[in-house]
């Protein structure tokens, strides 16, 4: 069985660190620091690195010569879930009830507290594996994290529908899609989590990175870049048009990004958001304009429908102002209250990687424009007419696992939701040769897709849920439903998945959830498998996850997953997020008032394996 000891193997904190912990107790519980604050507590203390090659900088002085970039450097103590955890406070009955733009009242009245706890233990879920007997890990076979739905985003853009969001009223209608204060560190908050993996694969090395879509946050060409240079490392300038506030702003001034460990490498997924307007629309000749106009975009106010709000006007949708420290939406309010277009500085940086007939093929040619590996971060994979996203590897030559990375977003004119899943008949087509050939090979198989199918629809923490059939969530929209294009729903797909029970996992972003769903076949457990989700690094709980495959002295597999929450410093925009992320998901009603809880998942997760795939891999592995 795994180790679930904390403070042992795969742990990053460790007993001897008790003593540090203790004397860190100021990063123990945070309420909110304010960005007032920010530049209170941190004149003339956050320095900056002296770069000889960079062209502008924060600094001055003697050394004119050399130019100055801020880093941001991640807490010195690093740890997964299972050592140490982030968890909201809760909000007192006292507190009145707040709305998205209310942004000074997060800290007073505690929206935005938050506070290191205990560990999460692993728990063990043997739900798909009636024959496993508590058989100890003897091997490790993979190790990989994952992460998705980063959503970087150009918060200065003219063409988003802020407003939207920053009206919206407290509770369950407030949608964190339109507006969240979380936009204004996003490359932050991800060079924060790439530091942490790094120090992470220090201790527990990984053998590669996927990060499962939705890098983007409205398919611009800027917010892509700013996603591949903090991975790559490269100096970042996390502002567009006029880059107001760079001088005096902490998320607004442009910083060197540390970069993912070279010895990583790292794979992609297509996301909605990568492609589609908002995540939600096919590219128009309006939002196309809209992107790199230097007009703020004219919808109308449809919560409910994307559409109908993109087809009309009535209402400019802002921007985020970048010269407030709390980054309020400007420019934005009913057509009536000004007396003409609220414009903005027009940035040829912003234009969409989607055009009218094609919302793939630029996108996926910039993932081979960076310094890191492999080339094209698995899209040179991709074979001559098989569908444009969708390819697979094997990460260790001498372990049969085998990776299928899956392009299951919606495609063309006139669906019903880009939001939902699809797999067009090419598509399907082209997984079943997939899965066929790693059955055919004896292989163990995961899929790694953007969009989850039928997950559980809640957060299930406790294998002892099963047993009450929680109730799941469909998200594949099927023909003949009015413009859809998907050949399968939820259930087919999942019945046309348990005929290879090589497979072991399906892993998918989407959801912004922890969720772990077996997906149990009702007769034969060797066609069972897990499915499980990461959470964003944009909401909370901003956390990534890694996962261990080992072998069990019986022949069966245990997948260890576990949450990680970024490092961050007690002070930096990548901090001032996260409480802003806890304060969203209050205000949203996502997060009730008085819950303190991670939502995270740690868990073990056994698979029962066909006798013939127990055979191939008796002996593989690294001993653990």
């Amino acid at each position: 069985m795994a180790d679930h000891d904390s403070t042992k193997s795969n742990g990053i904190l460790h007993d001897d660190d008790a003593k540090t912990v203790r004397e860190n107790n100021d990063l123990c519980m945070v309420r909110g620091i304010t960005r007032r604050d920010f530049m209170k507590y941190t004149a003339g203390t956050v320095a900056c690195l002296y770069l000889d090659t960079l062209l502008t900088g924060c600094g001055g002085g003697n050394n004119t010569s050399r130019t100055q970039f801020v880093q941001w450097p991640i807490s010195n103590e690093v740890f997964t879930t299972a050592q140490r955890q982030i968890l909201p406070l809760p909000v007192s009955t006292n507190a009145p009830q707040i709305n998205p733009r209310d942004l000074e009242l997060y800290s007073e009245f505690g929206y935005d507290a938050w506070q290191m706890g205990p560990g999460l233990p692993h728990t063990l879920w043997n739900t798909i594996a009636p024959d496993y007997n508590g058989a100890p890990n003897v091997a490790r076979l993979l190790s990989f994290f994952t992460i998705t739905d980063i959503h970087i985003a150009d918060k200065e853009s003219p063409a988003q529908p802020l407003y939207v969001g920053w009206i919206a009223e407290s509770g369950a209608d407030y949608n964190t899609s339109a507006y969240s204060p979380v936009v204004l560190a996003s490359t932050q908050v991800l060079d924060a989590a790439v530091q942490t993996i790094n120090a992470v694969h220090k201790t527990a090395p990984f053998d590669f990175g996927i990060s499962l879509g939705d890098a983007c946050n409205n398919t611009q060409y800027n917010e892509l870049r700013w996603y591949l240079d903090v991975i790559d490392g490269k100096v970042i300038t996390p502002s567009s048009g006029a880059n107001i506030g760079a001088a005096t702003i902490d998320y607004q001034k442009q910083y060197k990004a540390a970069g993912l460990d070279k010895s990583i490498p790292w794979y992609q997924v297509m996301g909605n958001h990568d492609q589609f307007w908002m995540g939600s629309l096919l590219e128009s000749a309006k939002s196309l304009a809209a992107h790199t106009s230097d007009t703020v975009i004219n919808m109308g106010y449809y919560p409910d429908s994307v559409a109908n709000a993109m087809n009309t006007t009535g209402f400019y949708m802002g921007v985020i102002d970048g010269s407030d420290p709390r980054g309020a939406v400007i420019l934005s309010g009913p057509e009536g209250s000004f007396s003409a277009p609220p414009r903005v500085a027009a940035d040829p940086n912003r234009r969409s990687l989607s055009t009218l007939s094609d919302s793939y093929t630029n996108w996926v040619n910039e993932l081979f424009n960076t310094t890191s590996a492999p080339a094209g971060h698995g899209f040179s994979l991709v074979k001559p007419n098989d569908p444009p996203a969708c390819y697979s590897f094997v990460p260790k030559a001498n372990v049969p696992i085998k990776v299928i990375v899956l392009d299951d977003t919606v495609k063309g004119p006139g669906q019903p939701n880009y939001a939902a899943g699809c797999l067009d008949q090419p598509r399907l087509d082209w997984l079943r040769n997939e899965l066929q050939a790693g059955q055919d090979n004896n292989q163990l198989m995961i899929i790694a897709a953007h969009i989850p199918f039928n997950p559980y629809q809640n957060l299930v923490t406790d294998p002892t849920q099963v047993a009450s059939s929680p109730p799941h969530m469909n998200l594949f929209i099927p023909t003949p439903y009015p413009g859809a294009t998907s050949v399968v729903d939820d259930a087919s797909l999942l019945t046309f998945l348990q005929g290879y029970p090589n497979l072991i996992m399906w892993i998918a972003g989407h959801r912004h959830m922890n969720t772990v769903t077996p997906q149990i076949h009702p007769t034969d457990p060797t066609r069972s498998f897990w499915e499980v989700e990461t959470s964003s690094l944009r909401d909370f709980p901003q956390q990534f996850r890694t996962f261990d495959i080992r072998r069990n002295s019986d022949n069966t597999v245990s997948i260890i997953i576990t949450n990680v929450d970024p490092a961050v410093a007690a002070v930096s925009p990548a901090t001032t997020s996260r409480g802003s992320a806890v304060a969203a998901a209050r205000i949203s009603a996502s997060v009730p008032m008085g819950d303190a809880t991670s939502h995270s998942i740690n868990a073990e997760l056994v698979v029962q394996l066909t006798p013939a795939m127990q055979a191939i891999i008796a002996n593989a592995g690294t001993p653990v």
